[in-house]
């Protein structure tokens, strides 16, 4: 009798433990890399970049492959995946401008939820200088902190925690930053609350060749090859800086399997959930250009893995979706069954990944309200509002139509379908669709000074917001 009574007690504790653990909320850890485009992986069909780590997550991931970066730039985006806004609303719409201390960011909502929350690497939306300290009033609510606003010298790294005494990475500082997250996560495992961290890697954006020797050995220039779109100007100049991306996207991939492995050493990883993507892409040579900004697909796409073993398991998908920056937040809170601020412009995606109705039109937004750094000394930069269907590409400068391709049959974007007349009815139909669009956010298109002077940015003569390192 006695042991009969045992065993209904024990089968009661597991049920209710087994309950408890359904109940709690998920923990989120956001990896954002800096300048990494959407086709720099293994499964995304690139042979010459090694990316096994990566490959295997998104296997057992939801991965958006049509993911954008609506404003291809660090700062907008930064400052639109943590208050699910667009730029021309929080009015960080170019670098090096400071996001309002006052927004309603996803830290404060998770803070308020009962979340710990946590942010380690580059943050850029303070606007006070690259390398000045960041008081807690400035952070949006994140509690654990060990940020600099912005550097591109991973092997010199420096940071900030509670107090403005300037702390140094040991070494590559992406390493050094996963070692202390891993720290966080372990630490969190003993926590009754659930934890989101954010983890803003620099890498691999430019300098390109400042990976570790171990990944910058791991490819050979000569070898590399290259997208058609890239002018033969550009061509010897583009492997070695591709060898050196790739090396630092290497050495990333390196970072998730450490990641992703002390998550489910910690007995953590069912229930958390992992968000790789980037800011935005690189053209590294592509039509005649690097970095970011222009309306190109190296620029505007990037990756897009929800990885979240308790609710979807472990059989990855590939969705089409057209999910953007603002989409993030009220994606991870919808996830995480948390309240969606009123404050939110950007759509809710999780009911939609678990066989839900798409809130996504099948269009999404690309924009460039005000050019600046080398697009607009260098490249020819210039203001512009597009759209960007799962088949199409249609972008209009202030003078007008400029760039329309069909992307499924021309994926490098080498043919301006707007050169052509017999294409003027689908050249109209999309036009249509923008100002459809442009209305629905209201935006005026105003040309970029207009912004500009509106929140009151200071600019130098090549039209960029100044900065001290």
């Amino acid at each position: 009798m006695m042991k009969r009574f045992l065993t209904i007690c024990t089968l009661a504790f597991a049920l209710e433990a087994s309950a408890a653990h359904a109940a709690k909320q998920p923990n989120i850890l956001v990896l954002l890399t800096d300048q990494w485009r959407f086709d720099a992986f293994g499964h995304a069909g690139n042979k010459d970049v090694k990316t096994p780590n990566i490959d295997r997550l998104e296997k057992e991931s939801i991965n958006f492959t049509h993911a954008l970066s609506g404003v291809p730039v660090c700062c907008p985006m930064r400052a639109s995946l943590l208050t699910g806004q667009r730029p021309l609303t929080h009015g960080v719409f170019m670098n090096d401008v400071s996001l309002n201390p006052n927004a309603n960011s996803i830290a404060k909502v998770l803070n308020s939820a009962g979340y710990n929350t946590g942010y380690i690497g580059k943050w850029h939306i303070n606007g006070r200088g690259r390398s000045s300290f960041i008081p807690r009033e400035r952070r949006q609510g994140f509690e654990y902190w060990k940020v600099l606003e912005c550097t591109h010298n991973y092997n010199n790294s420096f940071y900030y925690a509670d107090g403005p005494e300037m702390l140094k990475w040991d070494g590559y500082d992406a390493i050094a930053q996963t070692r202390d997250a891993q720290q966080y996560i372990k630490a969190q495992a003993k926590n009754k609350k659930p934890f989101s961290l954010f983890i803003g890697f620099g890498p691999p954006h430019a300098p390109y060749h400042s990976a570790p020797e171990k990944y910058r050995a791991m490819y050979d220039p000569k070898k590399i090859r290259l997208r058609p779109n890239i002018p033969h100007y550009f061509r010897e100049i583009a492997r070695r800086d591709l060898a050196g991306y790739y090396a630092h996207c290497s050495a990333l991939d390196d970072c998730v399997k450490d990641l992703w492995g002390t998550l489910r050493e910690s007995g953590q990883e069912e229930n958390t959930i992992i968000i790789f993507t980037s800011d935005h892409g690189d053209l590294i040579g592509s039509h005649g250009a690097y970095k970011k900004q222009q309306p190109y697909d190296e620029s505007i796409r990037i990756p897009m893995l929800i990885h979240y073993p308790a609710k979807f398991g472990r059989e990855g998908r590939r969705l089409k979706a057209l999910i953007n920056t603002e989409d993030i937040m009220p994606t991870l809170l919808g996830l995480s069954d948390v309240a969606i601020p009123k404050t939110v412009e950007g759509s809710d995606f999780s009911e939609f990944i678990e066989g839900g109705k798409n809130p996504n039109d099948g269009v999404a937004l690309i924009s460039c309200p005000a050019p600046f750094g080398q697009w607009a000394r260098r490249w020819g930069g210039r203001e512009f509002r597009g759209i960007r269907t799962v088949n199409h590409t249609y972008v209009e400068d202030l003078r007008g139509p400029w760039l329309m391709f069909d992307n499924e049959k021309d994926p490098f974007q080498l043919n301006n379908l707007l050169t052509n007349p017999r294409n003027e009815k689908l050249a109209e139909d999309l036009r249509k669709i923008l100002r459809r669009k442009l209305k629905e956010t209201n935006d005026e298109f105003l040309p970029g000074h207009s912004y500009v002077e509106q929140w009151g940015y200071p600019l130098d003569k090549t039209g960029t917001v100044p900065y001290k390192n």
